[in-house]
């Protein structure tokens, strides 16, 4: 396997979200969960995203793991390494974006990184340096309140110099907009004044192609699925890759009980959860009683067992930014969450051991911790559900065919659960 892109994302929606852009812009694609295994087969393919729940771990673990997925896919011959991260550039001033592409670019021995999470498409820009989530600056927007990564500063030099070693400067609209030359001579400026990175503005979806082209003169680049279109429309463009249709996820139907899990508390999901109600069962579960207990695990794994066989099922440990704080306040930021997402993840083994083998997922960190549990090791890419979120079929689980949607927070239509099922037959 000769690899034309190699990607590392920092969670498995996050992954999903850029393997589904990448194969729709014609590349075909395969999303991993964790570095391979040796004795892992896998097709032949344009590109993989080896997917890590690295986001919101210790800095140094999250370094390790990414230096670990980058040799392997420069083993298997990628020449450039996109680190993919959110659109909305979750992070603490920690970390862990700053130092994952510290540790990346040095070991690529690039002078600097183009560094950018903008991607139009999904409303999400930048301008002089500041993030906006649709028409408002990403501190305004409701990321100031993620219950992990409360975002409160839209200007992402800033952001990124918090956390980085190096010096952080700033490729502006007006020089994208005179194309790649223009950004080149920007980026030579600013590597012999010993800038190591680079905020790089994008407005429009043309914004992206630029991007992408100069992005391929280095061997790191850091931002979230528009980087990624605009490296694979570069690498389609300069006839290094030859787009294909994605069928790689079409194969047989898998049939079988359904059954969605939905452990984020995003404004757009709560909205999901509520319109579902409407054409599924839906349990809302007690998320103190999950974090003092199993009771609520069992709970929900009886409740499902009476219904999956009638349709689809929904669980929710979900809840509003005020209940998530007070649940926090009394039992601490972390424990709180490990304790959600751990619960969350016993359910799905239990779903599954009773034969669901169509699974939807809604929340980054309940992805991570589900993908995990379940031992699935990589996903082929099927048809796209919502912007970002694509059916993925199940490569070398244990329980044998499955087809699953992990989608992020604010993925997604306010009739998300049903139309994912509608494409996972």
């Amino acid at each position: 396997m000769t690899l034309a892109l190699g990607c590392i994302a920092d969670d498995y929606t996050g992954a999903s979200d850029l393997a589904n852009t990448l194969t729709r812009a014609g590349l075909r694609t395969v999303q991993t969960i964790g570095v391979p295994s040796d004795d892992l087969a896998l097709p032949e393919v344009d590109a993989v995203v080896v997917s890590l729940k690295s986001r919101s771990i210790e800095a140094s673990q999250a370094v390790a793991r990414s230096r670990a997925a980058e040799k392997w896919l420069r083993g298997r011959g990628a020449s450039h390494i996109l680190f993919k991260i959110c659109s909305t550039f979750d992070s603490t001033d920690a970390g862990n974006i700053g130092p994952v592409m510290d540790a990346l670019r040095e070991d690529s021995g690039d002078s600097i990184v183009l560094v950018t999470p903008a991607f139009p498409e999904t409303g999400r820009t930048v301008y002089q340096g500041n993030l906006f989530v649709g028409a408002v600056p990403l501190n305004e927007s409701p990321l100031k309140d993620h219950p992990l990564n409360p975002m409160h500063d839209s200007n992402l030099v800033r952001v990124l110099a918090r956390q980085s070693r190096t010096k952080v400067g700033l490729v502006d609209l007006a020089t994208v907009a005179r194309g790649p030359d223009a950004v080149r001579a920007r980026l030579a400026e600013l590597a012999a004044g010993d800038f190591g990175a680079a905020i790089i503005d994008a407005v429009f979806d043309g914004d992206l192609g630029t991007i992408g082209t100069v992005a391929l003169d280095h061997r790191v680049s850091v931002g979230a699925s528009g980087i990624g279109l605009g490296l694979a429309r570069a690498l389609v463009g300069s006839a290094k890759v030859r787009p294909e249709a994605a069928s790689a996820a079409a194969g047989a139907p898998v049939g079988g009980p359904a059954a969605c899990l939905a452990g984020s508390c995003s404004q757009a999901t709560l909205q999901q959860i509520a319109n579902a109600e409407r054409s599924m069962a839906v349990l809302h579960l007690d998320p103190e009683r999950i974090v003092t207990g199993k009771d609520e695990v069992r709970r929900a794994l009886a409740w499902a067992r009476d219904r999956v066989s009638e349709g689809p099922v929904l669980i929710a440990s979900s809840a509003t930014p005020d209940e998530v704080a007070a649940l926090q306040s009394r039992h601490g930021r972390d424990a709180a969450g490990h304790a959600i997402e751990q619960a969350m993840a016993d359910i799905a083994e239990g779903l599954v051991d009773d034969g669901v083998r169509r699974l939807v997922v809604a929340g980054g960190e309940t992805s991570g911790a589900v993908v995990d549990r379940l031992r699935i090791p990589g996903f082929l890419v099927g048809a796209e559900i919502a912007a970002g979120v694509p059916v993925l079929r199940a490569v070398g689980a244990s329980k044998g065919e499955m087809l699953l949607a992990l989608k992020s927070g604010n993925f997604g239509g306010p009739q998300f659960f049903s139309d994912a099922l509608a494409l996972m037959r």
